[in-house]
C-alpha cells in the first residue's frame, strides 16, 4: 500500500496542485524573510526611539535567533508525532500573533519575549514546510518545487526592503511598530488560506491512515471529490538519537556541518556588510539601490538553481554554487570600488542564495518519513547556532582582534570550504529517486 500512495505521488507532473501548495507554503516563508530582514532597520529606529545600547541591541537580535534554534528543533520532534499539517498551521500562528503583538511593545523585555516567540514559529515553520511540500512532490520535479519555494525567502528580503525604506523614514517615532504589524497581518491571511491543505499522504500511510493517505494522494493528482476522511493516526514520537542510528550517521554529521557553515557565513556576511564597508570608507552600502541590487540578485540564483538541481543533481549543484560563494566572498573582501563591491555583492548574493535552495531540497530528502521532519529540523536547529555565533565572530574579530576586512571574510570562506568539502564526501546524491528509494538507501546492509 505504502508504494501505491508512493507511485501515484511521483507518477505525477508538477500542476495545480502543487502549485498552490507551494505558493501558499511559500507566502509564509517571504513573511518568515521579511521579519528577519527587517529587524535591523527596526533595531535602528529603536537605538534612537529608546536610547538603546549595543548590549541591548544584542539580545534582541538574539532572542529572535535563540527561538529560532529552538522552534526548529521543536517543531520537528513535534511534525513528526502530530503531523505535517497541525504544525504547519501552528507555527504560523505563532509567528503572526508574536510579530503582531511586537508592533506594541512597551519594554524591552516584553520586546525580548515576544522576539522569541516570533523565532520560535518562524524557526519552527520552515523544516515543516519543506517536509510537507517535499512529500507531496513528484521525485523528477522535487528539486525544482522546493528550489522555488524557498526563493519567496530572497522576496520576503525585498519586501523588507522596500517597507524599511517607505515607512521608518516616513514615521521615525512609529514606523518600527508599522512594519511589525504589517508583517503579520497578511501572515494571518495566508494562515486561512493554508487551512485547505491535506496532511502529508506519506506521513498519513506510514502510521496506518490507509484511506485518508489515499484521498491525499487524489487530491494532488486533481481527483478528489467529497471532504478528507478522518485521519486516525497510531503516532510514535521520533527521538534525536535516531538521527545517528548506523544508517542515519553519515548523513547527519553532513547536514549539521552543511547547515552550519551556511548560517554562520551567511549571517556572518550579510547582516555586517553595510556596517563593514561604510566603517572600510565605503558609504554606497548604505543607500536602497545597492541593498535593491543585491537582494534582486538573489532571485535569479534560485531561478538557475531550482532550473539545474533536478538535471545536475542535489550534490554537484549545491558543491558548484557554494564553491562560488566562497570564491566572492574573496573578490567581496578585496572590493575598493562602487562597481567592486557591487559586481561581488551581487555575486555573493546569486550564488549563496542558489546554494540555500538547494541546500532545503537536500535536508528532506535525507530521511525515512518517521524522522524525516525531526532530522530536517535538528539540522535547522543547529544551523541557526551558526546563525547566532557569525555575527558575534563578526564583532569579535572586528572589535577585539581589529582584524581587516580580508582576514574576516577569511574566517567566512575557510567555512564554507568546509561545508563544501564534507557535503562532497559524505554527501548522496538524491535527485529523481523517490523518497522511499533514498530512505532504503540509507539502511545499512
Amino acid at each position: 500500500m505504502a508504494a501505491k500512495v508512493a507511485e501515484t505521488l511521483d507518477r505525477l507532473h508538477l500542476g495545480r496542485f502543487h502549485y498552490r501548495l507551494i505558493t501558499v507554503a511559500g507566502l509564509g516563508t517571504l513573511f518568515d524573510s521579511m521579519d528577519v530582514g527587517i529587524v535591523s532597520f527596526v533595531v535602528a529606529a529603536l537605538v534612537v526611539a529608546w536610547h538603546l545600547k549595543a548590549v541591548t541591541v544584542g539580545v534582541i537580535t538574539s532572542s529572535t535567533l535563540v527561538g529560532m534554534a529552538a522552534g526548529a528543533a521543536l517543531a520537528g520532534l513535534l511534525a513528526d508525532v502530530w503531523g505535517r499539517r497541525r504544525l504547519f498551521m501552528t507555527t504560523l500562528l505563532i509567528y503572526s500573533l508574536a510579530t503582531g503583538l511586537s508592533g506594541l511593545a512597551g519594554s524591552v523585555p516584553v520586546l525580548v519575549g515576544l522576539r522569541f516567540l516570533v523565532g520560535l514559529g518562524l524557526g519552527g515553520e520552515l523544516p515543516v514546510t519543506a517536509t510537507l511540500v517535499s512529500e507531496y512532490l513528484p521525485a523528477p520535479g522535487r528539486g525544482r518545487g522546493i528550489v522555488f519555494l524557498e526563493s519567496f525567502w530572497a522576496v520576503g528580503w525585498l519586501v523588507a526592503a522596500l517597507v524599511a525604506f517607505l515607512l521608518i523614514p516616513a514615521f521615525p517615532v512609529n514606523g518600527w511598530r508599522i512594519a511589525f504589524l504589517i508583517g503579520a497581518v497578511p501572515a494571518l491571511y495566508v494562515l486561512y488560506l493554508r487551512r485547505n491543505v491535506p496532511e502529508s499522504p506519506r506521513y498519513l500511510e506510514r502510521w496506518g491512515a490507509q484511506e485518508a493517505a489515499r484521498a491525499a494522494a487524489a487530491a494532488a493528482a486533481g481527483r478528489a471529490s467529497g471532504g478528507m476522511p478522518a485521519e486516525r493516526v497510531v503516532r510514535h514520537g521520533a527521538r534525536p538519537g535516531e538521527l545517528f542510528a548506523a544508517g542515519h550517521r553519515a548523513t547527519t554529521i553532513m547536514l549539521w556541518v552543511l547547515w552550519f557553515g551556511m548560517n554562520f557565513a551567511y549571517y556572518g556576511m550579510f547582516l555586517w556588510l553595510p556596517t563593514v564597508l561604510v566603517r572600510e570608507g565605503l558609504p554606497l552600502v548604505t543607500s536602497f539601490a545597492y541593498t535593491l541590487a543585491v537582494t534582486v540578485a538573489q532571485l535569479p540564483g534560485y531561478l538557475s538553481a531550482g532550473l539545474l538541481v533536478d538535471r545536475w543533481g542535489r550534490r554537484p549543484v549545491l558543491v558548484v554554487y557554494m564553491l562560488a560563494s566562497a570564491v566572492m566572498a574573496a573578490f567581496f573582501a578585496f572590493a575598493r570600488t562602487p562597481a567592486a563591491v557591487l559586481s561581488s555583492g551581487i555575486l555573493l548574493g546569486f550564488f549563496n542564495l542558489g546554494a540555500w535552495g538547494v541546500t532545503y531540497a537536500y535536508t528532506t530528502e535525507q530521511y525515512p518519513t518517521a524522522v524525516r521532519a525531526t532530522g530536517s529540523g535538528w539540522a535547522m536547529a543547529v544551523g541557526r547556532l551558526g546563525g547566532i555565533l557569525g555575527p558575534a565572530a563578526v564583532g569579535w574579530m572586528l572589535g577585539l582582534l581589529r582584524w581587516s576586512l580580508p582576514a574576516v571574510f577569511a574566517v567566512f570562506v575557510a567555512v564554507l570550504l568546509v561545508a563544501t568539502v564534507t557535503v562532497a564526501v559524505l554527501g548522496r546524491e538524491t535527485a529523481r529517486k523517490s523518497l522511499e528509494e533514498i530512505a532504503l538507501d540509507r539502511v545499512p546492509s
